[in-house]
């Protein structure tokens, strides 16, 4: 069976939550005995990035502007046409903004899966034009795909209410890794940092994480400054928020880690106080899940697709409310930090690939 996957930036450690799934997803996909390709764009492919396969995982570099604005259209229409020359038993598109190639592929006989991670015409980074080709893109997904992964209940219902669509839409969730606890402090050392004495969160620096607001809060409440606020993540196409949201860190003593993956990541998750996610829109944040597998004490968003993890009502707030957030925050961190047990059951990468696999078969 030759899958080719396209919609993603790349992988492997190439930031996002889209990249992040097909860099734990495919590999094992490949130990099931699927034949499969990966597409990645090619600005995002550095010197220290190339290479020919990942765990198995054929890795096909083609070229993508780097411009927001038409990155993902022309280079998810040059990978359907490299799909079609290879014969693909199946094209696999990541997002509903490459999902916009869908009856393209249809048209040239492909058989088709969309997997569907969040509406992204709800991020606040896009205009309206941007916003008006990503829901075309989510509608002709619905349309035309042969068969349509989900990655939430939120998402499949939208499907049902918004285009009548319910045969063929696969609920597959978003998976996390057991965690790598790290027992040493040598990198966040680095960072100024104390075990248990930082808040810790992670993400793009777009403006619907919230980042903004978290700064703001954690500057504003009474916790004592000797507790921390960490941020990693980093901007995929600087902007003016994203070059905004820096200074107002540098301003406030926030620390900044920048893009990072692997132990760093994992000793930034072994010794934080706690998970912060102020999102205003998810699909269904890894980062969050990564959070609840080290145990962590969470506040996060009360939007739908935090909402749909579970936690319990204490952990939420109304994003758009940032005394709330205030008063979480000190609540949170007036207690001395404590493990919580989550349920992560659905959440398993190797149930998730077979839940994949069966949706493979059925499509050939």
């Amino acid at each position: 069976m030759k899958v080719i996957v396209t919609g993603t930036r790349g992988i492997p450690n190439i930031q996002g939550g889209v990249e992040t799934h097909c860099e734990k997803l495919y590999p094992l996909l490949v130990s099931s005995g699927c034949d499969v390709e990966l597409i990645r764009r090619s600005c995002y492919v550095t010197a220290d990035n190339i290479l020919p396969q990942y765990k198995g995982v054929k890795i096909k570099d083609i070229f993508a502007p780097r411009k927001k604005s038409i990155e993902a259209i022309v280079h998810t229409f040059l990978a359907v046409c490299y799909a079609k020359r290879q014969k693909a038993d199946i094209l696999h598109i990541h997002a509903i903004g490459p999902a916009l190639m869908t009856p393209f592929a249809r048209l040239l006989g492909m058989k088709v899966v969309v997997t569907h991670h969040g509406a992204d015409y709800d991020r606040q980074k896009w205009g309206k034009a941007a916003k008006l080709m990503l829901k075309t893109g989510e509608r002709w997904a619905a349309k035309y795909a042969n068969h349509i992964i989900s990655i939430s209940n939120v998402i499949s219902n939208s499907l049902k209410e918004k285009y009548n669509r319910t045969e063929n839409v696969h609920l597959i969730y978003n998976g996390v890794d057991a965690p790598l606890i790290i027992e040493n402090s040598k990198y966040i050392e680095t960072l100024g940092l104390e075990k248990g004495k930082y808040i810790f969160t992670l993400g793009r620096f777009v403006e619907e994480k919230g980042f903004h607001n978290l700064i703001e809060a954690y500057r504003d409440s009474k916790i004592p400054k000797d507790i921390k606020l960490v941020i990693a993540g980093d901007a995929d196409h600087e902007t003016e928020y994203s070059t905004s949201l820096k200074k107002l860190a540098k301003e406030n003593n926030i620390i900044l880690t920048g893009f990072i993956k692997g132990e760093p990541l994992a000793e930034l998750f072994s010794h934080a106080a706690l998970f912060v996610l102020p999102s205003f829109h998810e699909g269904l944040p890894i980062s969050l899940l990564e959070a609840m597998s080290y145990s962590l004490d969470a506040v996060v968003s009360n939007i739908p697709a935090n909402l749909a993890v579970n936690l319990p009502a204490e952990d939420y707030f109304d994003p758009h409310n940032t005394n709330e957030l205030i008063n979480k925050l000190e609540e949170k961190l007036s207690r001395s930090p404590h493990k919580v047990a989550y349920n992560l059951d659905n959440y398993n990468w190797e149930t998730i690939a077979e839940q994949t696999l069966e949706v493979y078969k059925k499509m050939i």
